[in-house]
């Protein structure tokens, strides 16, 4: 077996990873900042615009995620990182800087765009550069960095607020003056280190293969030898051999990659609607219908964001042993078991630490399985030529699926309660694990080029 570039693999690895963190701060930064923008803005009593302004970021984020495949082919993997690391660099100086509500909109709906590059842009990067042995621990890398732009998040919020007298945020606070503004400036600082680093990456070997043969061996060369590079780049050529040139969505959509369209657009949307997300969404109405007064509840935040980046931790170690399939697996049933057991406490009126228990064993769960496996998936189900296209197309409907579920809860949670909710979400679980058990493939240890031949008839 060649001797890997070790070092020079997760450099680049972590670069494009870095697409990541920014995605998980900018997409949580905003809850802590809602309760101080809205006073600065005077939308306390307008629920339609508080909606608005927590909701401009998804549609930036459908919009990016469509853009991310055309333009991934047509200029490149690489120039596509710099573009969204100056997005994001945009977004967070321009989103804290700004004095009127249609402004601030503006800015947190480039920030969405931002995201919705960075989120298929980054495993699709690390998908290509990755030797198969590693790929799934290093797209991994990706949703590690998620977790971890979350967790920096929630701290900085917590960090940054004044303490709150009486529970009342006055216009002439600081809070509601500059604390909001600072939330959203601390990203401007990953997001700079974002774009120097990214200049200094190769381009993804895959996509030079069809444009610059030379440089796409001489990259693979510097990830794994000689052989190693010859290896691929023979690959890479038989898996060309039908087609020289990338492929849009009318191919994508042809019956031929029917079934691997299918089963990845399915994985998007259930990883959404499995329901874990709304925990970090509506944490301050889970855990108060779960008994905890409002500065408990920021603790128990930071606890679920603590056991999140943990989980992921350890799926680095275990998604090229265990396997994607098996991951799966043991995601979807165990919500649904956990969300069954939590829909039942809060059905009789449990309240306390055993609830916390519940929701952070609910976190751990979708750490260690869902989060990081569905980005590993979704980068290498899809052969070379349509990739680009079928991974921005999986994102976008990952965003569609995230959106429903976000604005589904607060109607849902009214309606039947939490207990009905938490059952309902079990329920899609259950419906999950049946699917991946009949329908989902192991990838782990195979190459690209390998499942192209398994997936694609």
């Amino acid at each position: 077996m060649e001797k890997l570039n070790q070092r020079f693999i997760y450099f680049i690895c972590v670069v494009a990873a870095f697409g990541g963190l920014l995605f998980g701060y900018d997409w949580v930064v905003i809850g802590g900042a809602k309760p101080f923008y809205e006073v600065y803005f005077g939308i306390t009593d307008s629920a339609a615009d508080q909606g608005l302004a927590m909701t401009v970021a998804l549609l930036g984020c459908m919009i990016g995620a469509t853009l991310c495949g055309t333009l991934a082919d047509r200029i490149g993997r690489k120039n596509l990182l710099i573009i969204s690391s100056l997005i994001f660099l945009f977004s967070a100086i321009a989103t804290g800087a700004f004095h009127t509500f249609t402004a601030f909109l503006v800015a947190r709906f480039f920030g969405g765009i931002g995201i919705g590059v960075a989120s298929g842009l980054s495993p699709m990067y690390i998908a290509e550069v990755a030797p198969s042995a590693i790929r799934g621990r290093l797209v991994s890398l990706n949703q590690m960095t998620i977790v971890l732009g979350i967790l920096c998040a929630q701290i900085t919020n917590w960090l940054i607020a004044d303490d709150i007298p009486g529970g009342i945020v006055t216009l002439e606070s600081w809070n509601a003056q500059m604390s909001w503004r600072w939330m959203f400036w601390a990203a401007a600082v990953p997001s700079f280190a974002f774009f120097v680093l990214a200049l200094f990456i190769p381009e993804s070997p895959r996509w030079l293969s069809t444009r610059h043969t030379t440089k796409a061996f001489a990259i693979l060369e510097k990830i794994g030898g000689k052989e190693y590079a010859q290896r691929e780049m023979d690959a890479i050529r038989a898996a060309q051999a039908e087609a020289t040139q990338t492929a849009g969505l009318a191919i994508l959509f042809s019956q031929k990659y029917k079934f691997v369209l299918v089963l990845g657009i399915i994985i998007a949307v259930f990883q959404q609607w499995c329901g874990t997300n709304v925990i970090f969404n509506y944490a301050q109405e889970i855990f108060q219908s779960a008994g905890y007064e409002v500065g408990d509840v920021l603790f128990n935040i930071v606890v679920t964001g603590i056991a999140n980046v943990l989980f992921t931790i350890l799926a680095l170690f275990t998604v090229d042993k265990w396997g994607r399939r098996s991951l799966m697996l043991l995601g979807a049933g165990g919500l649904c078991l956990i969300y069954a057991i939590l829909g039942i406490c809060y059905y009789f009126g449990a309240t306390g630490f055993g609830m916390v228990i519940l929701v952070v064993a609910a976190i751990a769960c979708y750490a260690l399985t869902l989060g990081p496996c569905t980005w590993v998936l979704i980068a290498e189900l899809f052969p070379n030529r349509v990739r680009a296209v079928a991974v921005a197309t999986c994102t976008f409907m990952l965003w569609v699926g995230s959106s429903t579920l976000t604005y589904t809860f607060p109607f849902l949670n009214q309606c039947l309660g939490s207990y009905g909710t938490f059952w309902i979400y079990s329920g899609v679980c259950l419906c999950g694990f049946l699917f991946f058990l009949v329908r989902l493939p192991e990838t782990k240890d195979k190459s690209l080029e390998e499942l192209e031949k398994e997936l694609v008839k």
